[in-house]
């Protein structure tokens, strides 16, 4: 009897979660790439050993509160048995596709220049994991497609020089930060950049300050310091190894996402999602698009969807700060206890 690929129930699973958020499927869009990334069964243990979600198969469910009616998501392309180098082109092709065929040649024009430096064959060799690639979804269709790049010591020469002036101030404020990747993300009117750094070192959220106001988002420390502070029970240190810091410019201005690799942190409260919900309290339609998401993804046969892997907070000039939680699906587990991340390996995308 021919087993039935993991692709069919990631697609299934998809196809419920647009109809409870009232999005378009996914599946009439990047079809191929999922087939194409899950062809093993359901359980196989070959998808465990990944970058993107150890110890589970690499798709990502990604919650944003600022984006009602959203589903979004990442994954690994071309499954386990795939080389760094084609996962970069795979990813760059399906990229190039939906953005020829959703957003127009200005917007691919965009992308071709914005990823050069990430294509060369030359670069191939030099890979570990190549490239993610995700895409979100809203009741029109495509919102957004990304790729993610593996980048390494020269991430910063990529970007543009005023972003990189920023970058380079800021890393002078917060030693022990490595550049680990460049996301790029390209919507229906805008296409933005963003260069990802590893904090090598364990810091006090307080210790951002300077790194803020290089960045001219000195007032904005408050904002970090309730949502993560609350969410993790009073907790203010970051272990090393256990945060991502993300620089890029939004129409508003200089942005910089902070994401929490919750499997890092060796005390996160037992009610980590209640914690969270005070600071959405104040925001009660941020707090039903979180139910929803939950109701979503969660098994017919299951009470609850997972454990988060990601906790982000992304922050411009102004506005609130934007909460974001990377899932990690429960029916995808295979090896829970390998979900430990390590300061070397990457957990998670933009």
């Amino acid at each position: 009897m021919r087993y039935e690929p993991l692709s069919r129930r990631i697609k299934t699973r998809l196809m419920t979660a647009s109809r409870s958020l009232r999005t378009a499927d996914p599946g009439h869009f990047v079809n191929n790439m999922i087939e194409d990334s899950f062809a093993y069964p359901m359980g196989d243990r070959r998808y465990e050993d990944n970058p993107l979600l150890r110890g589970a198969a690499p798709f990502v469910p990604k919650f944003g509160a600022a984006q009602p009616r959203t589903l979004a998501f990442d994954l690994e392309p071309l499954g386990p048995d795939a080389s760094a180098g084609d996962r970069r082109d795979a990813a760059t092709r399906e990229m190039r596709r939906l953005v020829a065929d959703n957003f127009g040649n200005e917007a691919l024009h965009w992308y071709d220049g914005a990823s050069e430096s990430k294509r060369g064959l030359s670069r191939s060799s030099a890979l570990n994991y190549g490239a993610f690639f995700g895409s979100s979804f809203d009741a029109n269709g495509l919102q957004s497609a990304t790729v993610t790049y593996e980048g390494g010591s020269g991430a910063t020469n990529d970007v543009n020089p005023a972003l990189a002036r920023l970058i380079g101030a800021a890393m002078s404020t917060m030693p022990g930060m490595r550049p680990v990747f460049t996301t790029l993300v390209a919507g229906r009117d805008y296409g933005s950049q963003m260069v990802t750094f590893l904090m090598t070192n364990g810091f006090r959220l307080a210790e951002m300050q300077p790194m803020l106001d290089e960045l001219g988002l000195g007032k904005r420390l408050a904002s970090i310091l309730q949502v993560i502070g609350v969410a993790l029970g009073g907790r203010f240190e970051i272990p090393p190894g256990a945060a991502l810091v993300a620089f890029g410019r939004s129409p508003q201005g200089v942005e910089l996402e902070l994401q929490v690799m919750l499997d890092a942190i060796p005390d996160v409260p037992p009610n980590f999602l209640q914690l969270l919900t005070m600071n959405l309290r104040e925001r009660p339609r941020e707090l039903g698009t979180l139910e929803r998401f939950l109701e979503a993804f969660t098994p017919e046969d299951n009470v609850w969807p997972g454990r988060f892997s990601i906790l982000s907070v992304k922050i411009a000039p102004s506005g609130p700060p934007k909460i974001g939680l990377f899932l990690r699906p429960v029916e995808f587990e295979i090896s829970p206890s390998a979900g430990l991340v390590s300061e070397g390996t990457p957990l998670s995308v933009h």
